[in-house]
């Protein structure tokens, strides 16, 4: 796993180049919004616990047949699990925010997770949607403007989102 910065310095020394000027304008920009940055990692992952409990309490709403009988969240343990799947992806989507960067979320969350759903027959598409719904808490959180450093953190969001998309599409 590499920081926004390392990532950078590994490829330019690889390509035997200096790191080119708009790529040190990009972090220079990251570190002049990197109060923003911190405050939303603060935010999402002090809101964890109720961002997963809320996205799984709207999910089953729209999908109770996944905690009927037969269900994929039906009894107590696979709950669980699934709660705690939710938490371990939302953990990574913040480390990646944290950074700056995906490969963290890629390789040692997403990476083979569609064929570990596949394999226990979890519906895909539904933990995309628990993760959609997980998104829309977080951005409701990191976007709430009290107490947090002042500006515009349209890019900051976008780069969240991502983040969450880029969980769901792997998912799905």
């Amino acid at each position: 796993m590499f920081d926004a910065f390392t990532k950078v310095v590994s490829q330019a020394d690889a390509s035997g180049d200096f790191v080119p000027a708009g790529t040190i304008d990009s972090l220079s920009q990251m570190v002049t919004e990197s109060n923003k940055r911190l405050d939303a990692v603060n935010r999402i992952s002090s809101n964890a616990s109720t961002i997963v409990a809320n996205a799984a309490r709207s999910l089953f709403a729209e999908q109770p047949q996944l905690i009927a009988p037969g269900g994929n969240a039906y009894t107590s343990r696979r709950m669980a699990a699934c709660l705690r799947d939710m938490e371990i992806i939302l953990r990574y989507i913040t480390y990646a925010i944290f950074s700056g960067d995906a490969s963290v979320l890629n390789d040692r969350c997403l990476n083979g997770l569609r064929e570990t759903y596949l394999a226990l027959g979890t519906p895909g598409p539904s933990v995309a949607a628990g993760v959609e719904k997980m998104k829309d808490a977080a951005i409701a959180i990191a976007n709430e403007p009290n107490g947090i450093t002042s500006g515009d953190c349209s890019s900051l969001i976008s780069e969240i989102s991502s983040y969450f998309e880029l969980a769901a599409n792997a998912v799905a």
